[in-house]
């Protein structure tokens, strides 16, 4: 039987020095007592596992709303996609899967109803009211360090800090880094895995999505030379009438050949910065004017800026997402008007009526009520509020 302390040894022994080793991290706020059976980071893994705001995930929205049909990704589909690359480059790399996956798994755990049309929803709701954007990835933090209701000794989940950083500093063209005090740190490489792999399963999954509902095409996507080189690829195997199949291998293809680039350059400037510790690692990612070392060849990222240039145009340009989009921002803001006008309609557990908040108060309070919402609970919830003939 393994004990914590093989899995610590084992971590030793197959590793890279620059990796974050479970038994250097830094610890939790509260409780930091070992577990005897699983490392500090299968544990924070764990708990996100069996977290409220992971199992909503399965009803948010990814590109197409929820009630779209069944094929499409929502954030939990995505979560595990992105967590599975991750680890695929992770243990490439040498670095701890443990850490990546538990980071993985909560990367969207603070993502609104509606997707990004949600959070644009809000942002706009919380500039104009009270000068301030919403953000997901400091209400992921929250989320995990405040919200969850699980332990009776303290609130939230009480993450491993390196898993909390990875959450809060979380970055690609939809995840903006946040700084807070007290988490002046520089995230580990694991945390930049997830960062790159979130940003590869996007592009590639968006295009099966945008394939199956028939809004894009091949045709379409013929002026990326990307696309142009995995389809050119897969052509001679597969049954050209057989759309489905030739739609999975074009697609599987696509992440294996991002993979190998990422993990091909991503090697090569591990070697240039030689690294001896992970702590090297988080100091040189304390500072903002660094190269990434976690990255695809300057060749890979044109093509990809250029394949995710025209999925912008073809894709969320296109007059179906544009109406589901507009929709679900008139849903967020309208739900949000009705509560800002008369909190008193919130729940009792939400709005306590033996205190008193001020307008930033309560625009915090109604915002983070709406933000935990599932695609089906804001849609029931408008319902409600606007049809006179539905259920309170």
């Amino acid at each position: 039987m393994r004990i914590r302390e093989d899995y610590e040894k084992i971590e030793d022994e197959i590793l890279a020095a620059y990796a974050m080793k479970s038994k250097d991290s830094s610890g939790r706020a509260v409780d930091n007592k070992a577990h005897p059976y699983r490392t500090c980071y299968q544990r924070d893994r764990d708990r996100i596992v069996h977290s409220q705001a992971f199992r909503k995930l399965e009803y948010k929205t990814q590109v197409f709303v929820i009630l779209e049909g069944d094929y499409y990704r929502t954030r939990l589909t995505h979560t595990i996609e992105v967590a599975q690359i991750a680890r695929t480059i992770g243990r490439a790399l040498r670095l701890n899967e443990d850490l990546i996956e538990a980071i993985a798994l909560a990367h969207d755990l603070g993502h609104p109803p509606f997707g990004h049309a949600g959070e644009e929803a809000l942002s706009k709701i919380m500039q104009e009211g009270i000068k301030e954007a919403f953000n997901h990835n400091l209400r992921s933090f929250e989320i995990v360090n405040k919200f969850e209701k699980r332990y009776p000794d303290f609130d939230g989940l009480d993450l491993s800090r390196e898993v909390l950083i990875g959450i809060l500093k979380h970055n690609t063209n939809y995840d903006i880094p946040t700084e807070l005090k007290g988490f002046d740190d520089g995230p580990t490489l694991e945390a930049r895995v997830v960062d790159i792999a979130d940003a590869l399963a996007y592009l590639s999954h968006d295009i099966d999505d945008g394939l199956t509902s028939g809004l894009i095409t091949k045709v379409d996507l013929m002026d990326s030379k990307l696309w142009q080189d995995s389809y050119g690829k897969i052509e001679a195997s597969v049954d050209p009438t057989n759309n489905e199949m030739m739609k999975y291998q074009v697609v599987k293809f696509l992440i294996d050949l991002q993979t190998r680039d990422l993990l091909e350059f991503s090697s090569q400037r591990l070697k240039e910065e030689s690294f001896n510790s992970s702590r090297e690692v988080r100091d040189y990612h304390s500072s903002r004017s660094v190269k990434n070392v976690i990255d695809f060849s300057p060749r890979m990222k044109q093509e990809r800026n250029e394949l995710q240039e025209l999925l912008h145009e073809k894709l969320y340009r296109h007059y179906r997402v544009i109406r589901m989009t507009e929709k679900a921002k008139r849903i967020v803001t309208e739900i949000f008007k009705v509560y800002e006008e008369k909190p008193e309609q919130l729940p009792y557990n939400v709005w306590p009526r033996d205190k008193s908040f001020d307008k930033k108060q309560k625009y915090y309070i109604i915002c983070n009520y709406i933000a935990g919402m599932t695609d089906r609970a804001a849609l029931d919830e408008h319902e409600k509020l606007f049809n006179p003939f539905k259920k309170v």
